[in-house]
């Protein structure tokens, strides 16, 4: 079978190096939209992918996440992608105020020692205080999450280099999906652009996704991407803590593993090792973007 460099190579999908059960050492976990091995296009952006960082005062979690961050500042990440689910917990209908304070106060902290890069972020399923006295007050909802995340909005885009980026908000009616004031935004925002334009869309739960927990809408985004397939699109996701790779009609879709592994705590019966979700180890991916609209995305597990 030829190869496609818009589209996954089988034979290199996945390079799995010395990846062992418990190991406090972990070799990086390769996914590509091609083999970039003898790439000629060239590299125009390296950017980090943290997703369900849960920071949280317990387990140690700031100066575990410090020494996470210290490892990516060696991979000289021209910005950093946040995929949400960026505190522990403000969902539930127990979280009082000043536990959602304390866990953004964590994060504004954190956020000082790398201020020096962007951070474009998206909004997480457990970033919203939903249990708030009622719906007028300032940390209710999704809008105290955006002024916390510093972000233009609960959904937008932006560009770099040669690079189109869509930020989406996945936290609406059936968990996992996008409302309708977005959906037209996001097929106005597609429009617009060019033939061949390379386009990376972050989401928090995955659009498709081997492990479930995607979106519910999945016919819907798939379906109008498809309408776009003169453009070289890839999306990049979290929310089920869980590393898996997918390509449909020419789409890539990447979802890494949660940088707090286990919540930060030592796991359970089903984790492979300490810290893990199942397989999948606690974690960060690195992501280089090519001029000819294909990526390369290597996920870092670590054992802090």
């Amino acid at each position: 079978m030829a190869k496609n460099k818009n589209v996954l190579d089988r034979r290199t999908l996945i390079k799995t190096l010395g990846l062992t059960v418990g190991a406090t050492l972990v070799s990086p976990i390769v996914h590509a939209t091609s083999d970039v091995s003898n790439k000629k296009s060239k590299k125009v952006l390296t950017v980090a992918h943290i997703t369900d960082v849960h920071i949280r005062p317990e387990h140690d979690a700031p100066n575990r996440f410090k020494k996470c961050l210290k490892d990516i500042k060696k991979h000289k990440v021209d910005f950093f992608l946040n995929g949400g689910d960026t505190i522990y917990a403000a969902d539930y209908g127990h979280i009082k105020r000043e536990r959602v304070n304390e866990q953004w106060a964590i994060w504004k902290e954190l956020r000082n020692d790398f201020s020096e890069y962007e951070v474009h972020s998206c909004l997480g399923n457990h970033d919203m205080w939903w249990a708030a006295p009622d719906k007028s007050d300032p940390m209710y909802g999704k809008d105290f999450v955006v002024k916390q995340l510093e972000t233009p909005g609960r959904y937008y885009s932006f560009n770099k280099r040669n690079w189109h980026f869509i930020v989406l908000d996945s936290n609406n009616k059936n968990a996992g999906s996008l409302d309708e004031e977005q959906r037209k935004w996001l097929e106005t925002d597609l429009a617009k652009l060019d033939d061949n334009s390379n386009i990376l869309i972050l989401s928090h739960y995955p659009i498709i996704g081997v492990n479930g927990g995607t979106h519910t809408d999945r016919n819907y985004i798939t379906d109008l991407y498809y309408k776009h397939k003169d453009k070289k699109i890839t999306c990049l996701s979290g929310h089920v803590h869980l590393l898996d790779s997918i390509v449909y009609n020419n789409v890539n879709y990447f979802c890494n593993g949660a940088l707090s592994g286990f919540w930060w705590e030592d796991g359970n019966e089903k984790s492979g090792g300490k810290y893990w979700v199942k397989e999948t180890p606690p974690g960060y991916a690195i992501i280089n973007l090519f001029e000819d609209g294909t990526i390369e995305n290597t996920y870092y597990p670590h054992s802090y």
